[in-house]
């Protein structure tokens, strides 16, 4: 029994080393714990390259470290398109004083001596006068049209005693009961409500009073036109008649609408002043709304709005100066800000307002401009 259980243990052992040698693992026994194999990281790859951002150049300031001092016309209907230069020339780095208001007959000099710099609302024809002074004459000089041919002038009556008197002309105010009708102190003379001193207009109605023969049938009632338009409105409406002078754009056609609520009269005949005499076969117009003609001779050419800038600043600023032979503001677009005013909306804030509402609805063509103004001033 000994040699066999000695044989049986041997050979139990012999089993146990062949199952070792062929990978085998005794049934009884728990397979030995094996660390799995590590995985294999993936090759570190480079990102694939991307276009770099393009970094944006900072817009050119031509104005940077330049102040501009800003005239403007006492006339309240200049006033958006003056703050319009302003905002404009801000954007390419100009400090912009804040406006100086002053009649054309003292703006002028103040220019031509280099107290200013420029304005917006230069009117030619009817600043000739002005510009063509001896101490004014080749130190100012016209640059751009902010309106071209299209600012009108002329004579208005309410259209009930028109059509009630047959009034279609001035001349027929030598008629002393149309006159009586428009005498406001009993002198018996017409009321003319006209044009401020020193604005210019007032030199051409001066003129047709004379030219005319009309000194002894109307007045020529002058101060403070807004003022005295007002009260012009106020009459209408209590059903008065009126005679007044106005322009366009202006807040008066807005409030007395021209075929509706007043018509244009006409001159007898074309007559202007020496400064103005080569324009007098402009002042027929074709298709103007609300005239008693058509062609209609109201007495005065149309209009240019012109910026008049120092010449000496013009010089030293080539992208000021290319900015305002760019500029150019639609005449809808005036007539329309000032109808704003005219409901109220007519604070130094409501105007800015109105001029930034601009800027932002015409941004392509502005943008244009200033481009422009900068590669003149590079």
């Amino acid at each position: 029994m000994k040699h066999r259980f000695q044989f049986l243990l041997g050979l139990s052992l012999v089993l146990v080393m062949v199952l070792a040698a062929c990978g085998g693992t005794p049934a009884t026994e728990e397979p030995a714990a094996t660390e799995a194999p590590a995985a294999e990281e993936p090759a570190a790859t480079e990102a694939p390259a991307t276009e770099e951002e393009p970094v944006e150049e900072p817009m050119a300031m031509p104005g940077e470290g330049t102040t501009v001092r800003l005239g403007r016309a006492t006339w309240d209907t200049g006033w958006f398109q003056a703050a319009i230069y302003s905002n404009l020339l801000q954007e390419l780095g100009y400090d912009v004083s804040a406006p100086n208001d002053l009649t054309p007959e003292i703006f002028y000099v103040a220019l031509a001596n280099g107290e200013l710099d420029f304005w917006a609302n230069g009117w030619f024809p009817i600043h000739n006068t002005f510009v063509q002074q001896e101490d004014v004459a080749g130190k100012v000089e016209l640059v751009g049209y902010q309106v071209k041919a299209g600012a009108l002038q002329g004579y208005l009556v309410d259209k009930k005693t028109a059509d009630e008197m047959g009034i279609v002309s001035l001349e027929d105010f030598k008629n002393p009961e149309v006159a009586a009708l428009f005498d406001g102190d009993g002198n018996g003379k017409a009321d003319l409500i006209g044009c401020n001193p020193g604005w210019g207009c007032e030199k051409v109605i001066e003129h047709h009073l004379d030219a005319y023969e009309l000194r002894e049938s109307i007045d020529h009632i002058q101060g403070e036109y807004s003022a005295l338009m007002a009260d012009t409105i106020a009459r209408y409406k209590r059903g008065e008649p009126v005679l007044f002078y106005t322009w366009t754009p202006n807040w008066t056609i807005a409030e007395l609408a021209p075929g509706e609520d007043v018509v244009w009269i006409e001159v007898p005949f074309s007559s202007l002043p020496e400064d103005q005499k080569d324009m007098e076969d402009m002042t027929v117009g074709d298709g103007i709304i609300g005239c008693v003609a058509d062609p209609c001779n109201i007495g005065f050419p149309p209009n240019d709005i012109r910026v008049v800038a120092n010449a000496e600043f013009l010089a030293s600023d080539p992208a000021a100066q290319r900015l305002f032979e760019l500029v150019e503001v639609p005449l809808q677009d005036i007539a329309d800000q000032n109808t704003k005013m005219l409901e109220g909306e007519d604070s130094d804030d409501d105007i800015a307002r109105h001029v930034q509402e601009w800027i932002d609805a015409n941004r392509a063509q502005i943008d244009e401009w200033l481009n422009e103004a900068r590669a003149a001033g590079a």
